[in-house]
């Protein structure tokens, strides 16, 4: 399958070298797809058009304000599309590609590892062809974990996963910043605390989530980790992370 990106920014140079293999691009004259394919191989093309009529699917990387635009560009050149634009119902890219198979897309930034969710939005469904969304769902697959989630209720999900790259990103930060207030130097400080997530994260996976489990584990009564939890709890940290949630739903786009 030769897949064409329509946009060149951080998601979708994040998708390429994921998939780690030569793709067609544009990028609305930034020059980004030119260092992309550099960097991944293929060809960075002229024109959005050019990336559709040259692609079996096109992955809409671009800004969601670009919708109607892009579409207007592509809309009769494009086999089928793949869109990852935040805070788009599937519906909307559907309504703007008539008769084009359209499948929906929330991809988090570890993609770019292997190691990303995916949520799966699915595919509109006057144009749904299963063959079509079993081959591009594999190829989402080869990212990381495709998550598939109600398409009203994808928004929700990038909460917890898109959004949630940076979210957790900040907590490492924190992380960093209360180890140097309290004595360590800001290299064995990140150290320390990025090991600590990607392992946790690890154990938690393996376990199926059971972090009330994996807790109670660390934590002895009375112990430092009783005290610091109480510390998390008491400063909010559930409801900094709701409020968190709660701005991403319902605040409009990224």
């Amino acid at each position: 399958m030769k897949i064409g990106l329509v946009g060149a920014g951080n998601m979708a140079r994040a998708l390429a070298r994921g998939w780690g293999e030569p793709v067609l691009c544009s990028d609305g004259g930034s020059g980004r797809a030119a260092a992309l394919v550099a960097e991944v191989g293929g060809e960075a093309l002229s024109s959005n058009a050019e990336v559709a009529e040259r692609a079996d699917l096109v992955v809409l990387c671009h800004k969601p304000a670009g919708l109607e635009s892009v579409a207007a560009e592509i809309g009769g050149r494009v086999r089928a599309v793949a869109s990852v634009l935040g805070s788009t119902p599937v519906a909307a890219v559907a309504a703007a590609y008539p008769g084009t198979p359209v499948l929906r897309f929330v991809p988090n930034l570890p993609v770019e590892v292997r190691r990303g969710v995916v949520v799966y939005g699915g595919a509109a469904a006057t144009e749904a062809d299963p063959d079509l969304e079993r081959d591009v769902v594999a190829l989402f697959a080869r990212l990381g974990d495709v998550v598939p989630v109600k398409d009203p209720l994808v928004d929700a999900a990038m909460a917890i996963s898109g959004c949630g790259t940076a979210f957790v990103a900040l907590v490492a930060e924190a992380q960093v910043e209360a180890g140097v207030r309290t004595g360590l130097d800001a290299t064995t400080a990140s150290r320390l605390a990025v090991g600590n997530l990607a392992g946790t994260a690890a154990l938690l996976d393996v376990r199926r989530g059971d972090t009330l489990g994996l807790r109670r584990e660390v934590t002895s009564p009375g112990g430092s980790t009783a005290r610091g939890l109480a510390a998390l709890e008491d400063r909010g940290v559930r409801a900094a992370f709701d409020a968190a949630a709660q701005a991403v739903v319902h605040g409009g786009s990224r």
